[in-house]
């Protein structure tokens, strides 16, 4: 067996093994949208990692979240977002100050 197929499969028993403890732990519900799960659509039910690194997996279940498909897709790209443009938010945009309209019946009744 290879050196990458084995870490691949380490990859995934590690991820089944907080995986299985995630869902025992919390209740099969999206935390973002509040969706619930039962058995049979289970496998759309996700576990987040709240810090985004896979390998921080405390036993109390502190940087798990369990997320639906779409919003986990969701977070990982609010994530991607922050780490191309440095926020996930909308920047503040000063008011404007400036009135193009000002002088306007100024302009309209000023003799030809």
């Amino acid at each position: 067996m290879s050196k990458t197929s084995s870490g691949a499969q380490g990859y995934q028993q590690q991820e089944q093994d907080y995986r299985d403890k995630a869902l025992k732990m919390y209740p099969w519900i999206c935390g973002r949208c509040g969706r619930e799960f039962v058995y049979s659509n289970l496998r759309e039910l996700t576990v987040h990692h709240i810090d985004h690194n896979h390998s921080n997996n405390p036993s109390d279940g502190s940087n798990w979240e369990l997320l639906c498909l779409y919003c986990h897709d969701n977070e990982h790209n609010k994530f991607h977002e922050f780490v191309l443009y440095g926020g996930t938010t909308e920047q503040k945009i000063a008011p404007a100050t400036h009135n193009p309209f000002a002088d306007l019946k100024a302009l309209l009744n000023k003799p030809r």
